[in-house]
Order: structure tokens, then C-alpha cells, then sequence
């Protein structure tokens, strides 16, 4: 019996964290190691009180260090543009003697980084802004924590068929479902994160996801995959899963409650954990 929606919500987690979601430190040092020489040459330069004679010398012998300049701000594209009374462009993928540094530096205010003696060394100071950096990147971990969850309760369920990263084509070769006519108006070559096939030959379309904040992706998503429910349910022998959960739908509750009465199988974490997929593919 399907959850009431009350219930769905009341199931929300409020974080999906395991203890390599908050910094990927391989990642991190990986990326400090690719650029730890330049970085060290720079180290030239902290405490210089001439600066831009310094700078000018060491780029003439080391034009390559231009390239970790932007790091240095947080930043990872090497061409930057910044509006200084007209738009300026700024190469730092190479050294380019057409391009005025010292003003980027000192106007950008990363000279007081080398002047006021506040860090001792690039290396390290890079190494805790890249660990900023990965923190964007705790959103992307989520949505594939939230994958292998699933990907392991799907595992543990006997007597079906699993296939991973599934668009229309590969649907159609492994299980002999053709669905590609009754999808031809979603986005082109649609990927499902999972396909099921259980032991009665029922076909399971699943799409997984988590949010850990609110925001307009939440709207599109629900309204989508209602659609997509809609249209599937006119495939005979096959179903369409969501699973889905995470706090940003604590403050968009009515996007989602559109789709739990479109869709028949939405279900959260807190279902995976009492089993309604093991009770689902062998009904």
C-alpha cells in the first residue's frame, strides 16, 4: 500500500553523509601536487618589497608559473575577464607579454598575499583553498552516495536483472523493450539510472536523485518525472521508480506532492531501508 504523503515527507533526512563526503583529500592533493613546483618558485616572491622588479625577473626565467596565478584566487578558469571601466582579458593558460599581471595582481588585491608576510608558503596555502573548492563538489557526491544506496539494496534483492546507466537502445538489446517511441518527446537518448527486470519479465524504469537544498532544479525535476510516469504507464509491462530524498523538499513540498499523485512508485530512503523494493520485484 502506497505511503500517505505525510508520511513520505516525515521520512525526509535531513543529510546523506558518509565520512568521505566532506573532502575528497586525494582528489585535493593530487591537484596541489600537479602545480607544487610552480607554487614553491612563487614562494620567491612572499615578503619581496620589490615586487613587481621581483616578479618581472622571475617570469622572465619562469614563464609557466603565470598559469597558477588564477588559483591563487579560488578560481579555475584560466582566461578571466573583469570590468575595469571597459572589459580586460586576462590568458593565464601561458605567459603572454601582451598581458599586464602586475595590474591583475595588484588590483585583484592578491599582492597583499605576497607582501604582508600572512602565509609562509603557496603550497599549503593552495592546499586549504582547493579543500574550499571541493566543498562545491559535496552536491555531486551526494546525488552518487544516493545511487550506490540504491545500486546496493537492488543487489541484495534476488531473482532480477540490473542494468546501470540505461538509455532506450540498450533497453531494447538486453530486455527486448522497445520504449523508445512512447519517450521520442523527453530530452534525446534518455538515461535511466537503473533498469529492472524481476522474475515475472515486469519492467522497472528508476531515477534516483537527492537534495540537499532547495532551489528551482526541484520544480523541473517533479513536474519531469510526473510526465515521465504518465507516459510509461501506457507501456505494458513497465513501471517507472523514483526515489528520492533530502531536505531540499522540505521547502518545495507542493512541487513534490504534485508528482506523489502522478507517480505510484515514489519512495525515499527510509522506504529502501524497510525493503519496498525487495517487495515490489517479487510481488
Amino acid at each position: 500500500m502506497k505511503r500517505s504523503f505525510d508520511d513520505i515527507i516525515e521520512s525526509i533526512k535531513e543529510g546523506l553523509s558518509t565520512y568521505d563526503y566532506f573532502v575528497d583529500f586525494k582528489k585535493v592533493f593530487s591537484i596541489v601536487e600537479h602545480i607544487e613546483l610552480k607554487l614553491n618558485t612563487l614562494n620567491y616572491l612572499i615578503g619581496k618589497d620589490n615586487f613587481d622588479e621581483a616578479f618581472k625577473v622571475l617570469l622572465e626565467e619562469h614563464p609557466n608559473i603565470i598559469t597558477v596565478i588564477p588559483v591563487l584566487l579560488a578560481v579555475r578558469e584560466n582566461n578571466i575577464q573583469v570590468l575595469d571601466e571597459v572589459m580586460k582579458s586576462y590568458n593565464f593558460n601561458y605567459y603572454d607579454p601582451n598581458v599586464n599581471y602586475i595590474e591583475f595582481i595588484r588590483k585583484t588585491g592578491l599582492i597583499d598575499l605576497f607582501y604582508d608576510k600572512r602565509i609562509k608558503n603557496l603550497v599549503d596555502y593552495v592546499t586549504g583553498v582547493e579543500v574550499g573548492l571541493d566543498t562545491n563538489s559535496r552536491k555531486n557526491r551526494s546525488g552518487k552516495m544516493m545511487s550506490q544506496i540504491v545500486l546496493k539494496n537492488l543487489k541484495d534483492i534476488p531473482s532480477i536483472d540490473i542494468l546501470e546507466e540505461a538509455n532506450t537502445s540498450k533497453i531494447y538489446k538486453e530486455f527486448g523493450v522497445d520504449i523508445s517511441n512512447t519517450l521520442k518527446d523527453t530530452k534525446s537518448n534518455k538515461r535511466f539510472d537503473f533498469v529492472i527486470k524481476d522474475k515475472m519479465g515486469h519492467i522497472y524504469l528508476i531515477e534516483t536523485n537527492y537534495y540537499g537544498t532547495s532551489g528551482s532544479k526541484l520544480n523541473e525535476t517533479s513536474r519531469s518525472y510526473a510526465k515521465l510516469a504518465k507516459d510509461i504507464k501506457e507501456i505494458d509491462n513497465v513501471s517507472f521508480v523514483w526515489i528520492t530524498d533530502g531536505k531540499g523538499w522540505l521547502s518545495t513540498k507542493k512541487n513534490l506532492e504534485e508528482a506523489y499523485n502522478d507517480i505510484e512508485h515514489l519512495y525515499t530512503l527510509y522506504d529502501l531501508e524497510h525493503k519496498v523494493l525487495h517487495k515490489l520485484f517479487n510481488t
